[in-house]
């Protein structure tokens, strides 16, 4: 069954409000089985949003609405609706029993305005809100069906749950179901991972692949529908092991795994500690450390060596590196890795030591160079980074790049 959300409110396009029904809605019904395949955003204009339900009730079976049952001249949406499927607007009386109880309950005055919640189209299937004053209501018109759910989403959320929900499987059976999962990848651009998967890409047709790009990292989600959960995921789980085949080395996790997550719980399984060294991060790479629980299993510790005398006094790199090669260099990365594991006496340490900009750059060092070094048993790993942008994202990729780096060289230890 093909399924078109309709979110109805000016304030949506203002932007005065962000969306999250769409998102739950749309999450609700792949979990059911039901394809939603297109979303659109009215305001409250009664000609434009009867030209938003004439198009959707072409090319889907359900159309699922929310906001615009209230009680005001701008809530619209069950008389746009009515009036495009030639329905009449009758007072539903259990709504206004509803209605007046709910004021009743607060103690509060009910004003006539309020009736307008209780007005229902003809023929309309009546949803009661437990959690507001604004019913739904269910439209079956021919083969088609409408759904007005109320704007608010604790009521929205509960009227799906509670009643929407039984009403599509009573009424349209099992859909089947709809499983999706992610790898996550770092450390490759996204058009050089389509060139590698290109060919799944094409060829793809249940499960489908698509790509997303998210804060440095690409994500490759797969999505499979099947009559069971089961065999969903066995659709997933062959194709999968094809594309790892190509992108393998660059796959970190899955899903909600983050790069930090993933370089504790390694880290904790070899039963391994690791301390920082940091100049242009500026301590992000052990904030983002510490911000998975559990973390002071293995983070040892770190230091913010941003002034040269830091890096001298407190890490441990020789003036005479700083003199001829800067602060900005391999050979200091190097040496704040092994300064910073000898201090703290952990397994691994790690220098981060880069331009983040806007100033500070040279045509020999421009902003954006960074090198990150790491350091343990199992020698020592130098990368130099070239990284673009404005400096918080520049330290944002340097601080996710020694991460994966640790993640790298973690995965050399046997």
């Amino acid at each position: 069954m093909i399924v078109e959300i309709v979110s109805t409110g000016t304030e949506l396009l203002l932007g005065q409000i962000v969306n999250t029904n769409a998102p739950y809605l749309a999450r609700k019904l792949n979990e059911l089985g039901f394809d939603a395949v297109y979303q659109t955003t009215v305001g409250d204009n009664r000609r434009r949003m009867a030209s938003v339900f004439s198009i959707a009730l072409e090319r889907a079976d359900i159309v699922i609405t929310s906001g615009g049952l209230g009680p005001t001249q701008g809530d619209i949406t069950k008389e746009v609706s009515a009036e495009l499927l030639g329905r009449d607007l009758q007072l539903h009386e259990p709504s206004v029993e509803h209605i007046q109880a709910f004021f009743k309950r607060r103690h509060l005055t009910m004003t006539n305005n309020n009736l307008r919640q209780a007005m229902m189209p003809t023929g309309a299937i009546v949803v009661t809100n437990h959690r507001g004053t604004a019913p739904g209501v269910i439209i079956e018109h021919g083969e088609k069906t409408i759904i007005h759910l109320p704007g608010p989403p604790a009521e929205l959320e509960h009227m799906f749950e509670n009643s929407i929900l039984p009403y599509l499987t009573n009424r349209f059976g099992g859909q089947g179901v709809i499983i999706s999962k992610v790898l996550r990848t770092f450390g490759i651009g996204e058009s050089i991972l389509e060139e590698r998967i290109r060919q799944f890409i094409l060829a793809q047709k249940n499960p489908t692949i698509a790509l997303l790009a998210r804060s440095g990292e690409i994500h490759v989600r797969l999505t499979a529908k099947a009559d069971s959960e089961d065999a969903a995921r066995a659709l997933i789980a062959e194709l999968e092991a094809s594309l790892r085949e190509h992108i393998e080395e660059y796959v970190f996790g899955m899903d909600e795994q983050s790069l930090e997550q993933v370089v504790g719980e390694e880290l904790r399984r070899r039963e391994l500690t690791v301390a920082l060294a940091e100049s242009c991060t500026g301590g992000g790479a052990t904030a983002k450390l510490t911000d998975v629980p559990g973390s002071s299993a293995y983070l040892i510790g770190s230091i913010v060596c941003y002034d040269n005398r830091i890096k001298t006094e407190l890490v441990g790199v020789a003036p005479e590196t700083l003199q001829k090669h800067g602060a900005v260099s391999q050979e200091t990365a190097t040496e704040m890795a092994q300064g910073i594991r000898g201090r703290f006496a952990a397994d691994i340490g790690i220098g981060i030591t880069g331009i983040a900009g806007p100033d500070g750059g040279s045509d020999e060092k421009p902003v954006g160079l960074v090198y990150l070094a790491v350091a343990g048993q199992q020698g020592i790993i130098v990368e130099e980074e070239h990284f673009s942008g404005q400096r918080s994202a520049i330290k944002t990729r340097a601080v996710n790049s020694a991460l994966d780096l640790l993640r790298r060289y973690l995965q050399k230890i046997k």
